[in-house]
């Protein structure tokens, strides 16, 4: 995803990550057809003569819409979660340091870039502001990250979502690094692959429901631990979207 000046480049993302960009919500409150999280597309637009990084999801959402014929409804569900909570001891990871040639936080950036690689060799995200985490070498590390960003990378290799509940501010920023098994991370690279519509060998799904030990006891290390819960959640049901909508090249309005 890369917006500056203009124009919103957004390259290689499915229509669940658009909409989850557009609405604001996380990925597993985007409720539709298996292909709204397979198919990939590239996206670029021009943005409006004055405007700016935060007015892109309203903006989009009206592209989506118009382009992809989207119609949805809200519900509520209830799904099986893990609660992010600190555990007795209280947290123990180490606060990002501060940039001393950083914007102020109430800034709004110029422009916005977030880049992921992944191959056989590990997953990178860049998530912009000088924020990232990978996941290589049997080890999910990440540098500048609030706590809500660190449910949102572990719900994308656990086999529930992951929300964040430990009632710590969103202003604090914090460096981790658990390592884990290898089988705990082939386990937790089967269950991203299937949460983003990749074929799997057969028997391969099976691996996905096994325990991951080694990560739950690198997170209490750190003060961390993840709790099973119920928990309702608003959700937006597609009940229709285009398959196959016109190029998506436009402005933005």
């Amino acid at each position: 995803m890369h917006i500056d000046g203009s124009q919103v480049r957004f390259n290689s993302l499915s229509l669940r990550d658009c909409m989850r960009l557009a609405w604001q919500v996380k990925d597993y409150q985007v409720v539709g057809p298996e292909w709204v999280a397979s198919d990939r597309w590239d996206i670029t637009a021009k943005l409006p003569a004055g405007s700016n990084s935060d007015q892109v999801p309203e903006m989009l959402q009206k592209l989506l819409t118009d382009r992809f014929k989207i119609t949805f409804h809200h519900d509520t569900k209830e799904f099986a979660v893990y609660a992010l909570v600190l555990s007795k001891g209280g947290l123990k990871l180490q606060e990002t340091a501060p940039d001393p040639n950083a914007a102020p936080a109430t800034a709004t950036p110029k422009s916005l870039n977030v880049n992921a690689s992944g191959s056989a060799a590990g997953v990178f995200v860049d998530l912009g502001q000088g924020s990232y985490y990978s996941f290589a070498d049997n080890k999910l590390a990440g540098h500048k990250l609030n706590m809500l960003r660190i449910a949102d990378t572990l719900s994308r290799y656990m086999d529930k979502p992951v929300v964040e509940m430990t009632g710590l501010p969103e202003t604090k920023d914090y460096d981790f690094s658990f390592e884990i098994s290898a089988d705990d991370y082939r386990t937790m690279l089967i269950r991203t692959a299937l949460r983003n519509g990749v074929t799997l060998p057969p028997g391969a799904e099976r691996l996905a429901d096994l325990p991951t030990d080694t990560l739950a006891a690198a997170m209490e290390a750190a003060g961390l631990r993840l709790e099973s819960r119920k928990a309702p959640q608003e959700v937006m049901v597609i009940d229709h979207a285009d398959k196959t909508p016109p190029t998506i090249n436009q402005n933005m309005a």
